[in-house]
């Protein structure tokens, strides 16, 4: 998360935020050393609002700016591509940012898509951006002398990008029209690809397999070619013409008589071992010669240096926006801007105290944090210190407990490293408790989060009524499946919680899916009937 505070009134205000997506160089293929611009979302209160020399508001400059060095500093680091999806938010959505101002305007697809295109053109004058194209001409068509295969396996993956989606919900059609035509029993069935096409499409392998994925690249490509260009491939390094491998180490050898040719090592050692006709250019009697040019300035890792800022309400695009949301830190007045940065600021620097403010439940005034009283009974039941100091809470009926302070030393760094030590201290623990078998276990606290265990599965109560202790286990169990990346992990209620965290986050980009979906019929429509 990249976000952008201007003190204006000499408050802070948040005005520009950013998701990416980085898979580093340890990542396997197709996702290795690329970075995926996922979400960008702005507010209109960039003081001064005036424009550039070169007539562009003063506020898109600086925008700009902060996008070309993000892409500098991920082509330093080692990365080799970006992709943008230029998509515009629904109409009455939020991408990060919640509530924007009124004379704030949605722009539409084609205009965003300048945006980002002009920002980039400015990249490639500086030498930052080798090479522009979008995502179907790099995969889905095979121009002039390249060789490498059209196959699904090849499109990086990323989280909340069109293609996947709509590739999940193809593969899901395909599976039940193959189900339909075996209950039908009409004899043999007629192979929608053939074995010619296939090898046309660069495939070796000419199994059932092959076909459904050929299928599949034929059904995308024609689903992504009306809008190709909003999908926005942009490369840092430069791409073999060959096998579209992006080159980061060795030699590229170059045609000086072609424009923009460029080959890996590999490919020039295939090149070599051909007959002198079927060499560099394919379509010309003459042969060009390849001139090696030394690949260096991309490190082997792509770490990144800074300090990591851990904050649970910044993990993730949809997390902040619920944060706001919960809470109405909106963006639709500079009044209001400044009060919801602020508080996006004490959130970021005080992990630790409560998301939500607590309502007194006779005054209905917010409590300040350590200054009110809750019953450990009932599931919602909260006191002021005002309303308690009245009558003692003798009004009700349970036993009222005082809250407790909130962590001042929090904007120390020193705590925050501690707490961040603790929170993994507590899921070492809880995967070492899950799986223990001895009685009297060694590791310290592990008999205290086996009861808890044991309790939570006991409990007639449970989180949602108000107990305590199954509201930790439940906090400790969510904590777990929002940093476990093992697709078989046997914690209780893992795989349940990280299927209900997908479903959430599906069910927002099917909706933006459906919507550029429609946004196109409706575009095919008008030039049909124009």
């Amino acid at each position: 998360a990249i976000v952008l505070f201007q003190k204006i009134e000499g408050v802070e205000v948040c005005l520009f935020s950013m998701y990416v997506q980085e898979f580093g160089a340890e990542c396997a293929d197709p996702n290795q050393r690329r970075v995926y611009l996922s979400y960008l979302d702005s507010v209109k209160f960039f003081r001064p609002d005036v424009k550039t020399v070169s007539g562009e508001a003063l506020r898109t400059y600086v925008y700009h700016e902060i996008l070309i060095g993000y892409l500098e500093y991920c082509k330093q680091r080692g990365f080799t591509s970006c992709y943008i999806w230029a998509c515009p938010p629904l109409k009455g959505e939020d991408y990060i940012l919640y509530c924007h101002p009124e004379i704030q305007k949605t722009p539409k697809s084609d205009k965003l898509r300048e945006w980002y295109l002009s920002m980039l053109r400015k990249a490639v004058k500086e030498r930052i951006v080798v090479e522009l194209t979008n995502l179907y001409d790099h995969f889905f068509i095979t121009t002039k002398e390249c060789k490498a295969k059209v196959t699904a396996a090849r499109l990086p993956y990323f989280d909340g990008d069109y293609w996947p989606g709509a590739a999940e919900d193809m593969i899901n059609q395909l599976f039940l029209e193959e189900d339909d035509r075996k209950l039908q029993k009409k004899g043999k069935l007629k192979k929608t690809i053939t074995k010619r096409a296939l090898r046309a499409a660069g495939q070796t392998d000419l199994s059932g397999n092959a076909s459904k994925d050929a299928i599949l690249m034929q059904k995308l490509g024609e689903t992504i070619y009306p809008m190709k260009e909003d999908f926005i491939m942009v490369h840092l390094q430069h791409s073999c013409s060959h096998c579209s491998t992006l080159m980061v180490a060795g030699k590229r050898w170059v045609c000086h008589q072609c424009k923009s040719f460029y080959i890996c090592d590999s490919c020039y050692d295939s090149e070599q071992r051909l007959e002198a006709k079927e060499r560099h250019p394919s379509n010309s009697r003459d042969l060009h010669v390849l001139h090696p040019v030394d690949i260096v300035g991309v490190p082997e890792d792509t770490k990144d240096r800074d300090d990591v800022l851990e904050c649970e309400f910044f993990d993730t695009r949809q997390a902040f926006l619920s944060l706001c949301q919960g809470n109405h830190y909106q963006y639709d007045t500079l009044r209001r801007a400044k009060h919801s940065s602020m508080m996006v600021l004490y959130h970021l620097h005080n992990p630790t105290a409560p998301a939500f403010v607590t309502t007194c439940n006779i005054c209905n005034n917010d409590i300040e944090a350590g200054q009110g009283w809750r019953c450990e009974e009932c599931p919602d039941f909260d006191v002021c210190a005002g309303c308690y100091n009245k009558d003692g809470g003798a009004n009700h009926r349970h036993k009222l407990t005082n809250h407790p302070c909130v962590d001042r030393n929090a904007q120390n760094k020193e705590a925050r490293q501690m707490r961040i030590q603790q929170a993994r201290r507590m899921l070492d623990l809880l995967v070492h408790a899950h799986k223990c078998r001895t009685a009297g276990c060694q590791y310290p606290d592990c008999r205290r989060l086996k009861g808890l265990f044991g309790h939570a599965t006991r409990c007639q109560k449970r989180a949602a009524g108000g107990c305590s202790l199954c509201q930790r286990t439940w906090s400790l169990l969510q904590l777990h499946a929002r940093t476990c990346k093992e697709s078989k992990c046997t914690i209780p209620r893992c795989r349940d919680l990280k299927a209900h965290l997908r479903w959430t986050q599906q069910q927002s980009e099917s909706r933006r899916r459906a919507a550029v979906n429609e946004m196109m019929r409706q575009r095919a429509a008008e030039v049909a009937r124009s």
